[in-house]
């Protein structure tokens, strides 16, 4: 928890300094309250008072009510302003936190556990923040300076207001020693509710095609079910806590007062209206004893599930970036457009076995390279090495003869045209997901964006969208065809003009004819650009000016589709698979 308070800047620790001074203030204004209610109580009882000394008291009540007022508003005003700009604060540090972190590190936690973290668990230390300022400072401040007021009226009250204090202290122990582990059940459950629910929204046609409406309501009533279950156990343990404080708060201002009354009963006369009054005054106080506990109450109740959810945004806030900038922003001159693996091989960080073993091979400026091998052979693994989205385990990945780890993440990405294998859509229009990013050379113009989709394929089916290139695009690209969404990528792509392009299997969602064109308009636009190619289709590399064959992780040949039919029997194998021997003749 405590670490998360390094957010606030050194205005929010001047507003708290300010709040502090305000709750004194408020304290003071409530504490010295009961004293003009003594006086007052000794003027009635007393004869011959003036009702001008009475009023007096009772004005001076009013204005410390009155302060009190005006410090309470202040103090609720400063800390929601505190803990609204704490959320902003730790919300965007997540954030970027995110953003920054590598592919596998982000894998670590899930998707919806995330957004919970993002939200809820933000949310959860806000509300400490927005009521521990007034209740946490103001709590110990009265309880501490109304013990002091009363010590020294009777022993015997003292005792019994100890006793009552004893009491509250244990029962909130208590349900601190059983809630606490709760909560931490309980943010694990909305991870997994948001999970399921997420699933469940994402695929939503797969449910229905399936008739799984019933499993996947079983599968969220399950979890949902439980999450309501350990929210009642929590919020039934932390009910006990009001009957116990009022029960104890009634019991002690009936104690007090038959005790007084003894007390009271068995004085000289002369002191019998000094212990009515000290009655009065004690008997406010020790109230002023027991809320200050109550309003601790309240705080602990909160604490334990603010201290879970603070606990689980430092495990992200804390997670190592493994992918770490370099400082250069520039290649070697000449070697523009290169990319070169030298004896590369990967694994993942959890994994002991690797997945690419001693890849080496070099593409130079202007050629196209592709990538062919079963399921699982490393492929999209491999082109991922080069955005650095990996890290390799040894060996070297080079763009413009330099190390991708020297380069800075953003000049890196800037020349590089990336076309993941599931098309990805953002909430926004057909040219503001084609110019989407920073491309490093200022902002792509309307001419490039209809030049991307005219080259991409595009234009057949924008053109006849409500509002072309300014038609809406939903999150996901749900509202367009996975071949619409595979071209816009495409075209993204190519509105950058990078040195390098990527297209991890980007052509899998286009039929054939489209996907000829495509190529065809691709190799004019992208003559001077280097490309890499993962394909699942024989047709869509074979003109490539190197193909590299990988099988299990290894590179199993390397050459021209024609060199690699006749030296290269897993090449071969998966081009028998896909064209007939009359065809692969009229290849050779």
């Amino acid at each position: 928890m405590l670490k998360l308070f390094k957010n606030f800047s050194k205005r929010d620790w001047i507003l708290i300094l300010i709040c502090f001074i305000l709750v004194f203030s408020q304290v003071w204004l409530e504490l010295k309250m009961p004293d003009y209610m003594s006086e007052i109580t000794v003027l009635v009882q007393t004869k011959g008072s003036e009702m001008n000394d009475i009023l007096k008291n009772g004005g001076y009540m009013l204005l410390c009510a009155f302060g009190s007022l005006v410090s309470a508003i202040f103090v609720g005003y400063f800390a929601s302003r505190l803990s609204a700009n704490f959320s902003l604060k730790t919300r965007k540090k997540l954030f970027n936190k995110v953003e920054n972190l590598a592919m596998f590190e982000v894998k670590q936690f899930s998707t919806s556990s995330l957004i919970t973290r993002t939200t809820n668990d933000i949310t959860q230390v806000e509300m400490l923040i927005g009521m521990g300022l007034q209740l946490l400072i103001k709590s110990p401040i009265t309880a501490i300076w109304a013990v002091t007021k009363i010590l020294n009226k009777s022993l015997t009250w003292s005792m019994i207001t100890a006793i009552a204090v004893a009491i509250l202290l244990f029962v909130i122990g208590c349900l601190i020693i059983i809630v606490m582990p709760k909560f931490k059940i309980v943010q694990k459950l909305i991870d997994r509710l948001n999970g399921v629910t997420r699933e469940n929204i994402t695929g939503i046609r797969v449910v229905r095609a399936f008739n799984a409406e019933k499993y996947q309501e079983e599968k969220f009533n399950d979890v949902n079910t439980k999450l309501t279950k350990q929210q009642l156990f929590n919020q039934k343990t932390f009910a006990i806590m009001s009957p116990v404080m009022y029960l104890v708060m009634y019991f002690l201002t009936l104690a007090i007062y038959f005790t007084g009354a003894f007390l009271i009963k068995d004085a000289l006369m002369a002191d019998k209206l000094t212990l009515f009054g000290d009655m009065v005054v004690f008997s406010s106080y020790s109230m002023q004893v027991i809320m200050s506990f109550l309003m601790l109450a309240m705080i602990f109740m909160m604490i334990p599930r603010a201290s879970v959810s603070a606990k689980r945004i430092n495990e992200v806030l804390d997670t190592d970036i493994s992918i770490i900038d370099g400082n250069k922003t520039d290649g070697i001159k000449g070697l523009e457009g290169t990319v070169e693996f030298r004896d590369v091989s990967f694994k993942y960080p959890d994994a002991d076995e690797y997945l690419l073993k001693d890849i080496s091979f070099k593409a130079n400026k202007g050629d196209v390279v592709a990538f062919i091998g079963s399921t699982g052979s490393g492929k999209s693994t491999l082109i991922n090495l080069v955005p650095r989205f990996y890290d390799v385990t040894d060996g070297e990945v080079l763009v413009d003869g330099i190390n991708v780890k020297e380069y800075k993440q953003d000049a890196l990405h800037n020349k590089l045209g990336y076309v993941p294998q599931k098309a990805v859509m953002f909430n926004g229009t057909v040219s503001s997901n084609v110019s989407y990013g920073d491309n490093g050379k200022g902002e792509i113009t309307k001419e490039n964006i209809k030049k991307a989709i005219e080259v991409a394929q595009g234009e057949e089916f924008v053109l006849k969208l409500d509002n072309k290139y300014n038609s809406h695009i939903a999150s996901g690209g749900t509202n367009v065809s996975g071949g619409q969404k595979q071209r816009l990528a495409i075209a993204r792509a190519i509105a950058r003009d990078p040195e390098i392009y990527i297209f991890d299997d980007s052509f899998s969602a286009l039929d054939y004819k489209t996907d000829f064109n495509l190529r065809k308009e691709l190799k004019k636009y992208t003559k001077d650009a280097t490309t890499l190619i993962v394909a699942q289709r024989i047709g869509t590399i074979m003109n490539a000016d190197k193909i590299i064959v990988l099988d299990n992780g290894e590179c199993v040949g390397i050459g021209t589709h024609r060199e690699l039919l006749k030296k290269c029997d897993v090449y071969k194998q998966i081009a028998l698979s896909q064209l007939s021997e009359e065809e692969l003749k009229n290849e050779k």
